[in-house]
């Protein structure tokens, strides 16, 4: 049986430029191909710089190539206030399968051990993919992508 590995970690933020800089400068990450800020736009990280540019999801990479982190751009985003349980930690986790068979599978043992699906989106020919919640309520995704 396959099991899925850990893709990445995704991260919702109002300014997913901007978290993306954040973390690619702190941890020495690079942008996967075709996320790079776009040539011409104006510097990020400085105040009211207009670094929010649309992109809506960002993959940074190790120097190795390898997923680490991505950054989803939502309209509004709570903080957390932890560890004042007010707001709790927010985030979630992409597990990858090799093919659309373990895919299914994935889900299928992911429900039977107290899982619910959010959201079924394996009608999409680039990235199959589920969205669920495991049994405390957090969101992660079961999805068709790369391994390594």
């Amino acid at each position: 049986m396959t099991h899925p590995r850990l893709l990445h970690t995704a991260l919702d933020a109002v300014d997913a430029r901007g978290l993306a800089e954040f973390y690619r400068a702190l941890m020495g990450l690079v942008y996967r191909d075709g996320d790079e800020p776009r040539v011409g736009s104006p510097d990020v990280g400085s105040p009211d710089d207009g670094s929010q540019d649309d992109a809506d999801w960002l993959v940074l990479l190790d120097t190795d190539g390898h997923r680490v982190l991505a950054v989803q751009q939502v309209d509004e985003l709570t903080p957390t206030t932890w560890p004042d349980p007010a707001v709790p930690m927010q985030a979630h986790q992409d597990w990858a399968v090799p093919d659309r068979a373990s895919l299914e599978t994935a889900r299928e043992r992911a429900e039977a051990l107290g899982a619910r699906v959010l959201l079924d989106r394996t009608d999409d020919p680039e990235e199959a993919l589920y969205v669920l919640a495991d049994p405390a309520g957090h969101p992660f995704c079961l999805l068709v992508g790369d391994q390594s």
